[in-house]
């Protein structure tokens, strides 16, 4: 029970590694209030967790407004912010990504952090207290061909987990980011271009422990991270890789 008594909120928590995030959190003993831009899929969560279910386009200002009323209204506030939400472009060379998904991966990847921050900081400011999760990507640690923007975007998070930990850290607010390798999530197809044994198999060959990230493994980070013993842990990067980045 180590997040007993928190109140927490994670977005695109209707699937993949949100989920797995948000049924971690949950067991923990926290109140969870599942965002996802598929309000059924969030809803199923919720349900499954006796949490909280609530559409959210992270990349809308007025819709990740909307979201932190409601979890003030309902929980009282927020102490625990996990920015899981993500998508990504088709592996494509770089110019010839459009320049409508290029708004879309920096809408969902980038500018949804700040729309976050901007509603849900200064409350734990005021209250002297609160941890940020960030769902960053070994992608933007160590980029890949042809996933150029996306890489761009994750390195565009970590660096803004390192300047909200600094900035924050005076008042107790703690912010680390999670860079995950690929995993069984909806997003794995878009990375690998197809998904087919071939695909899995020349990617899982970058990979020293041989496997795609779970649910479980972001979800065990996220837990750290968030609690009480990582209270001396803010600004890091945590790889949770299998070594992808060695």
């Amino acid at each position: 029970m180590r997040l007993e008594g928190k109140r927490a909120i994670v977005t695109g928590g209707g699937s993949g590694f949100g989920a797995g995030i948000a049924r971690r959190f949950a067991a923990e003993g926290a109140r969870v209030m599942v965002a996802d831009i598929n309000e059924e899929a969030a809803r199923a969560v919720a349900e499954e967790i006796g949490g909280l279910a609530a559409r959210a386009d992270v990349g809308s200002g007025p819709s990740v407004e909307a979201m932190a009323r409601r979890a003030q209204e309902v929980m009282g506030g927020v102490d625990l912010l996990v920015n899981n939400a993500g998508v990504t472009h088709m592996p494509t060379p770089l110019e010839e990504v459009s320049e409508a998904e290029f708004d879309r991966v920096f809408a969902v990847n980038c500018k949804s952090v700040y729309l976050t921050a901007r509603a849900l900081v200064p409350a734990m400011k005021a209250a002297g207290r609160g941890a940020i999760v960030n769902v960053a990507s070994t992608a933007g640690l160590s980029p890949r061909p042809k996933l150029n923007w996306y890489n761009a975007s994750k390195g565009w998070m970590v660096t803004a987990t390192k300047t909200m930990a600094v900035e924050l850290a005076p008042f107790g607010v703690r912010v680390n980011a999670l860079c995950p390798v690929a995993g069984e999530t909806p997003l794995l197809a878009s990375f690998l271009g197809e998904d087919t044994p071939e695909m899995r198999a020349k990617f899982l060959a970058t990979i020293p422990l041989g496997r795609f990230s779970t649910p479980g493994d972001l979800a065990n980070a996220a837990l750290f991270l968030a609690s009480d013993e990582a209270a001396m842990i803010t600004g890091t990067a945590l790889e949770v890789d299998g070594g992808r980045c060695i």
